[in-house]
């Protein structure tokens, strides 16, 4: 809010209420703090966030599939999967895979990857929820939440600046968002499952309702991503949870609706 007050009042003095209203809506629809907007990345940051992104991704992935003590094919075809959505050419797609084995290699540090991570993207806290939400789709894939799983995802969610109470959120709604894609969990309440994967109750108004589905939206919005860092591999697996995310908030509106 503090950032929009801001843009706003420099936009005013630029070129009065025009200035203002277009500032506002670039800090809304782009933003990432003020930081970000008084200061915006520069190409050469935005490469580096890139590749440390993609690093920091494909290297935690492997060291949570291994936690556990063996990597289970479902983790392996899931990991596959998410480079083939991504699109990956060959030598990137080998490069995520050398990533992955020295993830879950016995000598890998957690620490020392997160710390580089936290270095390079410590401006950029929506991608920081971006690579906690995939890792928490991993671990959620095969349908069971390890104990070794969840004690390194805690410990990476802590280390990221993540509450306790917020990675628990998280989890709830990734793992309800997952059944509103391309194969839906039979015999789920799906309405149930909605308000989970818009982080809501069923009691919530309408309008609170809308503006959590629009936050939900603008968090994971390709474009807005792409702008803080987000390699443009990962577009696509961006765009697949908007696309979530949109199918879950109209099946709550047809149902309000008495659809």
């Amino acid at each position: 809010m503090l950032a929009k007050i801001i843009a706003g009042v420099i936009g005013w003095q630029i070129s009065g209420l025009p200035g203002a209203l277009i500032a506002v809506l670039v800090v809304h629809q782009f933003g990432g703090g003020l930081g970000s907007f008084l200061n915006p990345l520069s190409s050469a940051e935005r490469q580096r966030i890139k590749e440390t992104f993609f690093t920091t991704l494909f290297s935690l992935v492997g060291h949570l599939a291994k936690s556990d003590g063996h990597i289970s094919p479902a983790e392996i075809a899931h990991a596959e999967g998410m480079m083939t959505r991504m699109g990956l050419v060959a030598e990137r797609r080998r490069e995520a895979i050398a990533l992955f084995q020295d993830g879950a290699a016995a000598d890998f540090s957690l620490d020392q990857c997160l710390e580089r991570f936290v270095d390079v993207c410590a401006r950029q806290q929506n991608l920081k929820r971006q690579l906690i939400s995939y890792l928490i789709s991993l671990a959620l894939v095969d349908g069971e939440f390890h104990a070794a799983e969840e004690r390194i995802l805690r410990r990476i969610a802590e280390r990221l600046g993540f509450p306790p109470a917020l990675f628990d959120q998280l989890i709830a709604m990734i793992g309800a968002q997952t059944q509103f894609g391309n194969d839906p969990a039979s015999g789920v309440d799906r309405v149930a499952a909605a308000y989970v994967a818009l982080g809501v109750g069923e009691q919530v108004s309408d309008a609170a309702l809308k503006k959590a589905y629009r936050k939900l939206i603008s968090q994971n919005h390709p474009d807005k991503l792409i702008g803080q860092g987000m390699p443009d591999d990962m577009v696509k697996i961006a765009t697949e949870r908007t696309q979530e995310i949109q199918t879950a908030y109209d099946l709550l509106v047809k149902s309000r609706a008495g659809g």
